[in-house]
């Protein structure tokens, strides 16, 4: 099939990945599984890190990380050629003429194929003997279903009209739509057989409408053997519920001693499957990889059989990837620095010294984010770096264990600040903050009761936490004013620990540009991290959370005690992120353990001055 449209790497990631589905103006297509990919066309990344965690969670056989494959803009394109591309799939598999209102599925040969090779746009299904015009675009029906267990299937349409009775075998249907408000009580689907018909209002009522999950992986093209035990719900097409990305990314950080060193873990993909010293020769001469020019053939051997022969890529025991960016982010002397990590170390934002440790600017840093899995209906939790649940609802990626996964890379800038230890343990003594960590550890409790998460206290981050989270928004909604980058290309990587845990204690925020598509390097992050700039900022972020456009409401929520959200004095008029710039999915926030609003009792941690 010729291409159906475009999308950016990092959509591959977030928002359209492996089992999703793409609503293109004519066609709603779903993404195929890994084992459709053709890898010829994607270009191999290095991260030992990375790879060495996603090995623990998914087994030894992954060997490769893979970028999405990416095609330039070619006007002089074969249109008959190979499309270069991620494969998808028309899904769902049922069509409707918008004319005449009939409705059945493709494989019933109402529908054809038209394909324009130069205008991807155009690409469509047409009814063929639409009795009120010539060949009209078909469009995909709207209702799908799907389960917990990240099975998608069609609705059953025939099913559903006949109800208890037996089905017309064959059963001519349609779907028209009463009304222009297009509520789903307002259109019915009919069996012109039987003249039987039926609201799609009752779909949406569990009470009316129940249908056992037939266990079926669309992306995938396989029915698991041993079924589903979950019921199967109704959703729309294109619904926010219908694909959740599980995700783990990691610095790329130098751990290399010498120069040299440093150049073959850079390049690693390129010189890992070099099997002779003659190869090595041909392939890092200058004219392929100039990056070599000062090393003879004979050191950047040795250097690759070392890291061969070396121990493995360090990955923490408990496989938090943030450790190592932690010893390196938060290390005194500048350290080794790369193509891809360069920190330098300013003094703490003017008026706060008594508040944080010095800060540390990033001209330039790489994060690498590879998809595991995905869910659907609900979200497994917040799929922070690795710490995510293993509850046995991660829908895989392909047939078999995965030997690749894609990933997408993020070059840029980032300010990193960092709280001191003493302040931050002075205010979690107080009395007020005891009890505040008390009520959002009730919610978090009762949050995982809802999704039948077990155990229920499990995974609590802490009041640390929720004061770095909201620290981090309100700084990222400040910066962004002034930083040149929208808000949506600021992403936050927070690092938490108590001094009891392993490794603690943690207490800093990573800010930096997410937007894969600008590079990040315009500088205008970095700059603002000097301490005047950063004090400024702080001092305006501060005052901008003293009072939202929806107080006193926003001030005087507390955490819901039901289990429907785990955030404080917080909305979208002051704290809430974008979905991809949060690593928590806008929970754990409270303005009120910043600074004083309408309703806090002394659990600000910010003095007013």
């Amino acid at each position: 099939m010729n291409e159906l449209g475009n999308l950016r790497p990092s959509q591959l990631i977030y928002t359209f990945g492996v089992g999703a589905l793409v609503d293109l103006p004519n066609v709603s297509a779903l993404i195929l599984g890994l084992d459709d990919w053709d890898t010829r066309y994607c270009t191999e990344v290095s991260e030992d890190r990375l790879l060495a965690a996603l090995q623990q969670r998914l087994g030894p056989q992954l060997k490769r990380l893979f970028l999405p494959p990416v095609t330039q803009e070619d006007t002089t394109r074969d249109p008959a050629a190979p499309a270069k591309g991620v494969p998808v799939a028309p899904f769902p598999r049922w069509l409707r003429c918008p004319v005449c209102d009939t409705l059945a599925s493709i494989e019933s040969g109402i529908f054809r194929l038209v394909q324009d090779p130069w205008r991807s746009d155009r690409t469509r299904y047409v009814h063929t003997n639409c009795s009120k015009a010539n060949e009209p675009a078909a469009l995909p029906v709207r209702f799908l279903l799907a389960c917990r267990n990240g099975h998608l299937t069609d609705f059953p349409w025939v099913e559903y009209v006949h109800g208890q009775s037996v089905p017309c075998k064959p059963a001519r249907l349609t779907l028209r739509e009463y009304g222009a408000a297009g509520d789903a009580s307002d259109i019915i689907v009919k069996c012109l057989e039987c003249n039987a018909e039926r609201r799609m209002g009752d779909a949406f009522d569990r009470d009316r409408f129940r249908f056992q999950c037939p266990a079926h992986h669309p992306h995938l093209r396989t029915v698991d053997a041993a079924g589903c035990e979950e019921e199967a719900r109704t959703i729309l097409l294109g619904a926010s519920n219908c694909w959740f990305p599980i995700v783990m990314s990691a610095l790329s950080i130098p751990r290399a001693a010498d120069r040299l060193a440093l150049l073959v873990d850079e390049h690693w993909a390129k010189l890992k499957d070099l099997p002779s010293l003659e190869v090595t020769a041909y392939v890092t001469a200058p004219s392929r990889l100039p990056a070599f020019v000062e090393y003879s053939a004979e050191l950047i051997w040795q250097a690759i059989q070392k890291k061969r022969t070396g121990p493995a890529a360090e990955a923490a025991e408990d496989g938090d990837l943030k450790i190592p960016e932690w010893e390196v982010l938060t290390q005194r002397t500048p350290g080794v620095e790369s193509r891809d990590f360069r920190r330098r170390q300013v003094a703490p934002p003017l008026g706060y010294e008594a508040q944080f440790e010095p800060t540390v600017l990033l001209d330039r840093v790489r994060e690498v984010r590879a998809l595991l899995g995905f869910t659907r209906i609900e979200s497994k939790g917040d799929f922070a770096d690795a710490a995510y649940e293993e509850d046995g609802r991660q829908t895989p990626l392909c047939r078999q264990a995965p030997a690749w996964l894609p990933v997408s890379e993020v070059r840029g800038e980032a300010i990193f600040v960092r709280l001191k230890e003493s302040a931050l343990q002075a205010w979690e003594n107080r009395a007020a903050v005891k009890e505040l960590e008390r009520v959002y550890r009730d919610a978090h409790r009762q949050w995982r009761r809802l999704r039948r998460l077990d155990p229920p206290d499990a995974g609590f981050p802490g009041i640390r936490y929720v004061l770095l989270h909201s620290l981090s928004h309100a700084l990222m909604r400040q910066i962004a004013l002034e930083c040149g980058y929208t808000a949506a290309s600021l992403r936050e990587r927070l690092y938490c620990r108590l001094p009891t845990q392993e490794h603690g204690p943690m207490a800093g925020i990573l800010i930096y540009t997410a937007a894969s598509d600008s590079e990040g390097t315009l500088g205008g992050l970095v700059g603002l991290g000097e301490p005047l700039s950063l004090g400024r900022h702080l001092q305006q972020a501060l005052e901008a959370m003293r009072i939202c456009a929806s107080d006193p409401l926003c001030a005087e929520r507390p955490p819901a005690g039901d289990g429907r959200g785990i955030h404080g004095a917080c909305c979208h008029a002051c704290l809430f992120a974008s979905e991809t710039s949060c690593e928590r999915g806008n929970r754990y926030l409270d303005r009120g353990v910043l600074t004083h609003t309408f309703a806090s009792q002394g659990s600000e941690f910010f003095a007013e001055s």
